[in-house]
């Protein structure tokens, strides 16, 4: 990299990231993209409801987009982004290389962290037969048996939700609260059994879900688990820059509020993706990314207009 004063900076690879890039690359706008290389979907094994790339891997559809990216001369970093600071002409972002960039805009699209719960095993199964989205892994384990693992009020509605895939559903309450007595009967109704008692472990055999072990030692047979795991932005850059994290509409958790246009309540501060968007999936956080790089532009644009306008007054006066 032999230049760090850019347009726009935009904090995160992801989808969101890139499709922001290549907007703004084709716009004829200088980017780097700083990418710490923590996506949220590496576990998983395919990308879904993404038109003509339903079926890709996280890692082949990232290496696509860096490749498109980078084909409008959008910059591409591996490195962390430790700090941003608020400067004269924009922002001043330090890597954990040590290499500060500066742009007159910051776009930060860092997604979020699943925070899974406490049962031995979930981890290594994340993402394959440890699911937390039907839209996402829904068709894949459709007709099996299927575990909901209560975290919180949403593991009814996903009991629920996942009734459309499979009539073989179990809601796990983990010893969270019982369902309420019209809960339990719609519950009956769909064929939804419930079952008391914390979840321990997860239990595998030849590399395959095959239940849950409980606390009093007995095992649910299961062949797919559902987390509706409690999510955090990854937002602490934009923390330190005075934002506040509020509340998502759908009651799942803090994220960076944004305008139509995806600005923040920082001036020249915009985010795209999972760290605004909690529930939206990959096709929907690149299309976000998009929105946000035009918007950016036109702003640029606006600036441009005045700073020439400026200097053609000053010569014709």
């Amino acid at each position: 990299m032999t230049n760090s004063d850019f347009d726009v900076v935009i904090i995160g690879g992801g989808p969101a990231g890139l499709s922001a890039a290549v907007a703004l690359g084709r716009a004829r706008r200088s980017v780097v993209v700083v990418d710490s290389g923590e996506p949220r979907n590496a576990p998983a094994h395919a990308v879904h409801n993404f038109l003509t790339r339903d079926g890709t891997s996280p890692a082949e559809l990232r290496h696509l987009g860096r490749k498109e990216a980078a084909s409008y001369d959008a910059t591409l970093v591996d490195a962390r982004a430790d700090r941003v600071q608020r400067t004269d002409d924009g922002f001043a972002v330090t890597l954990s290389t040590g290499a500060v960039l500066t742009g007159r805009r910051l776009l930060v699209t860092t997604g979020l962290v699943d925070e899974l719960p406490d049962v031995e095993g979930l981890r290594e199964r994340w993402g394959r037969d440890a699911l937390h989205c039907p839209y996402c892994h829904g068709w894949e384990v459709r007709d099996r048996v299927i575990g909901v693992l209560a975290s919180g009020p949403r593991a009814m509605h996903q009991a629920l939700l996942f009734r459309q895939w499979s009539p073989n559903i179990t809601l796990l309450l983990n010893d969270q609260k019982l369902p309420d007595s019209d809960q339990l009967e719609l519950l009956a109704a769909r064929g939804i059994d419930v079952v008391h008692g914390r979840v321990e472990r997860l239990v595998v055999e030849d590399d395959a879900l095959v239940g849950v072990q409980l606390a009093d030692g007995g095992v649910r047979a299961i062949e797919a688990l559902v987390v509706g795991a409690p999510v955090t932005v990854r937002a602490g850059l934009l923390v330190d820059l005075g934002l506040e994290l509020a509340e998502h509409p759908m009651g799942v958790g803090l994220h960076v509020a944004t305008d139509a246009n995806g600005a923040t309540s920082l001036p020249g501060v915009w985010a795209a993706g999972n760290v605004t968007n909690l529930a939206g999936q990959v096709i929907t956080s690149a299309t976000e990314g998009l929105w946000a790089g035009a918007q950016i532009n036109a702003s640029l644009i606006a600036d441009d207009e005045r700073a020439a306008l400026a200097a053609y007054r000053a010569t014709a006066g």
